[in-house]
């Protein structure tokens, strides 16, 4: 369904909160729904990323960026990004027993507005921390951690969400993504580099309980042994109903098993400053539209726009956009002179949604080069 013909949800809510920010499933919300529009689970680090570097550090050398930012990473890179994107989010994670953590934590439950109470602060454990370096449009990353002491889950974890993002671990089954889908929410899988070389379909157990996978290019074809990552796409709807394969610079293709669809998108050059988290926020921006029942292309469209707006900031989580931010890109790109007509149309689903020009909603957190400076009274 089509947010623009959704029925009022029983609030009488529009888009646009009294605040100016966008629920973009205002439409579609009535007194039965979950409390949760997506719900996530993971390890929190804390980023420090540098930019500005001219390459890659060399050995024995000593190199200096230009710029440099700290903020939470790993699973608050996906759970900032939805956040901001207006859905309710809820985010059940291990967290590091200092200064770090805390900055993090404040930073997500305070700054984001991110439920936290199925969340846990680990004794004794240090945040996991990683050290982010951007050159030439690529990035370097360093990390260093310990797996957190395992716990026994909360008894209404995973919560009743419309949907839950899982990462798939090849050879592990990870018992909360089928607990999560027995409840009803859509699950949106990603995966990461096989280490193992298997590339086997079969080793990623819990495909099976997705409703959606995303993978880039690369691992789409390693997985079904294909040569074309739009082959790749159509190989994978044998296992899940709706396939994205991420194509990097030429954009994003994807599959809709059910209803035969198709749609490719182009991606939007930018001028990066930082790739990190640009992943996650296009798994965000994917995430909301299906929610919100727009149309293929426009997912992609919009997911793809999202990403691209998040490499001109520092860092993976805080560098994610807010409905402000894309306003201000639907605003500015009108402005320009030239604009291809059929380019601007391929964004015209945004006309009803960004927020008015006069509306400033709080200013967005950004990375900063250092943590825990004195308030000031």
């Amino acid at each position: 369904m089509n947010a623009s013909t959704a029925s009022p949800a029983s609030t009488g809510e529009g888009a646009h909160s009294r605040q100016g920010q966008v629920d973009p499933l205002a439409l579609l919300r009535t007194p039965q729904d979950p409390p949760w529009d997506v719900h996530l689970t993971g390890t929190v680090f804390l980023d420090i990323i540098f930019t500005g570097l001219d390459s890659a550090p060399v050995r024995g050398t000593e190199s200096w960026a230009r710029g440099m930012g700290s903020s939470p990473g790993g699973v608050a890179n996906m759970a900032t990004a939805l956040a901001r994107l207006g859905l309710r989010t809820s985010l059940a994670a291990a967290f590091g027993d200092d200064h770090y953590g805390e900055y993090c934590w404040d930073a997500l439950e305070q700054g984001e507005g991110i439920d936290l109470s199925l969340s846990r602060t680990v004794p004794g454990w240090h945040s996991p921390v990683t050290v982010s370096m951007a050159y030439e449009g690529e990035r370097t990353m360093v990390s260093h951690g310990h797996e957190p002491p395992p716990e026994e889950p909360a008894p209404d974890c995973p919560p009743r969400a419309r949907a839950a993002v899982a990462s798939l671990t090849p050879g592990r089954s990870s018992p909360w993504i089928a607990q999560a889908a027995r409840k009803g929410a859509l699950i949106f899988g990603d995966v990461g580099w096989d280490d193992t070389g298997a590339w086997d379909l079969a080793g990623l157990e819990d495909l099976r309980h997705c409703e959606a996978f995303l993978p880039n290019a690369e691992e789409a074809m390693r997985y079904t042994r294909t040569d074309s990552p739009r082959a790749a796409a159509h190989a994978l709807t044998e296992h899940v109903p709706l396939v994205v394969v991420t194509l990097g610079a030429e954009g994003a293709y994807a599959v809709d098993r059910r209803t035969g669809e198709c749609a490719e998108v182009p991606a939007i050059e930018v001028e990066a400053l930082d790739p990190t988290g640009a992943g996650d926020v296009f798994v965000a921006g994917f995430v909301t539209g299906t929610l919100a029942g727009w149309p293929l292309a426009d997912r992609l469209a919009f997911a793809g726009l999202t990403a691209a707006l998040s490499v001109q900031e520092f860092g993976g989580s805080l560098s994610a956009p807010g409905w402000a931010e894309i306003g201000a890109w639907w605003r500015r790109v009108h402005s320009v002179q030239g604009q291809e007509p059929a380019a601007l149309r391929r964004y015209g689903f945004l006309a009803d949604l960004v927020p008015e020009e006069s509306v400033r909603p709080w200013p967005r957190r950004r990375a900063v080069p250092t943590i825990g400076f004195r308030r000031s009274a």
